[in-house]
């Protein structure tokens, strides 16, 4: 699932997929509280235009939940503690409880001890890293959030398979600027022994990202450790987090950041852009412009994603918008 916009597909609004979304969650076991929360996050990511991390993974969500893979009402808990450092365990669930708890957290101490960082363990998938990075640049900190997966890494395969999907989000707060989000997996690059020949050196920064990323949201966060590991542990819990917040006000004025930060972007949005594109734009600017369209004309939905929920909400009986939003179709033929 890519995150360009769909070229066919109806506009359906944010509130009406955050509806569906909430009802299937709580279809699926769920209590009311956590199913409003998830359907937040979800649409949050829609809107965006992260289309591969908002209501898209809700079919998968809810699978893994009917199947007892993962714990549809985990008491979220933190389990370590010094001033600025904490260790939250997700109980078996998704991973968006743990890690927003994290974030928030860090946002807050960080705004009193200039710093603050928290990992995760024992939950599955988080979403969208941006989400949480986020958390910590609207509350005047710049945000790191890493995570990933328990992958094995078999002798016999090549090591580009440290990469897996484990993904990083950077943020920064921004005043009259879109804001610079970093959001992205370390899987960056085909793999073809002839781009190799060609471009080595891209292939190693991309293993280093993804060594970074796997060490920080996986090994430091705990998600080798057996307890967490079927048999021992009933649930999936293969996903960690690593979530860190630093206050801006510590190493200079907020106000005068925001300053530099706006001239620098703005700058950047100046230049010429790549080829066969009519913009340049840094990363975390389209989601900003996309956030507003959508808000205002509908988030755009295309077939197979619209088929996706529509299943899923036959299977759980639950009804969907989608045919009020039929007079929205569009397409770019």
């Amino acid at each position: 699932m890519g995150n360009t916009p769909p070229t066919t597909g109806i506009r359906v609004p944010a509130a009406a997929l955050h509806q569906l979304a909430a009802d299937c969650c709580q279809k699926a076991g769920t209590n009311p509280t956590d199913a409003q929360f998830l359907a937040d996050l979800l649409t949050a990511t829609d809107l965006r235009g992260v289309n591969s991390h908002g209501t898209w993974q809700l079919p998968g969500y809810v699978r893994m939940i009917l199947e007892g893979r993962v714990n549809p009402r985990p008491n979220i808990k933190a389990t370590r503690a010094t001033t600025t450092a904490r260790v939250y365990d997700g109980d078996g669930g998704m991973g968006h409880f743990p890690c927003h708890q994290a974030m928030t957290w860090a946002a807050e101490t960080a705004a009193e001890y200039g710093t603050a960082a928290a990992t995760t363990r024992n939950h599955f998938h988080f979403g969208s890293a941006g989400k949480y990075s986020r958390i910590a640049a609207a509350a005047g900190c710049v945000g790191i959030a890493v995570s990933s997966h328990r992958y094995d890494l078999p002798p016999d395969s090549l090591v580009k398979g440290v990469n897996a999907t484990s993904p990083i989000s950077i943020a920064f707060p921004n005043r009259e600027q879109p804001p610079l989000v970093l959001d992205m997996g370390a899987h960056m690059l085909p793999w073809s022994e002839g781009l190799f020949a060609q471009i080595p050196f891209a292939f190693f920064k991309e293993l280093g990202v993804g060594a970074v990323n796997r060490a920080l949201g996986g090994v430091l966060a705990g998600i080798y450790l057996p307890q967490f590991i079927p048999p021992t542990s009933p649930w999936e819990s293969n996903q960690g987090a690593f979530l860190a917040a630093f206050d801006v006000c510590a190493f200079m004025p907020l106000a005068e950041f925001q300053a530099q930060m706006d001239a620098f972007v703005a700058a950047a949005r100046n230049m010429q852009p790549f080829p066969g594109l009519d913009r340049a734009e840094l990363p975390g600017n389209l989601e900003w412009q996309r956030e507003r369209e959508y808000a205002r004309d509908g988030v755009p939905i295309g077939p197979q994603h619209q088929q996706l929920l529509q299943d899923l909400a036959d299977q759980l009986g639950v009804p969907t918008p989608f045919a009020a939003y039929e007079h929205t179709r569009f397409s770019a033929e």
